[in-house]
């Protein structure tokens, strides 16, 4: 019930981040295919930054 007063870890926020990305460039892919490769590499740069949080953590 009071879920919105906890604090997200950094792993929690950049995993929204990159779910939010990903739908945005499935979205641009038919619209503006630049703009929705543009929003991969984002991900990407996000992903990486996830994968080093999560090995860290370990």
């Amino acid at each position: 019930m009071l879920s919105f007063f906890t604090k997200k870890s950094p792993i929690q926020k950049l995993e929204k981040e990159l779910n939010h990305l990903l739908e945005e460039a499935f979205k641009l892919s038919s619209i503006n295919r630049k703009k929705s490769d543009e929003k991969i590499y984002e991900a990407e740069q996000i992903a990486i930054k996830l994968q080093a949080l999560r090995k860290a953590e370990i």
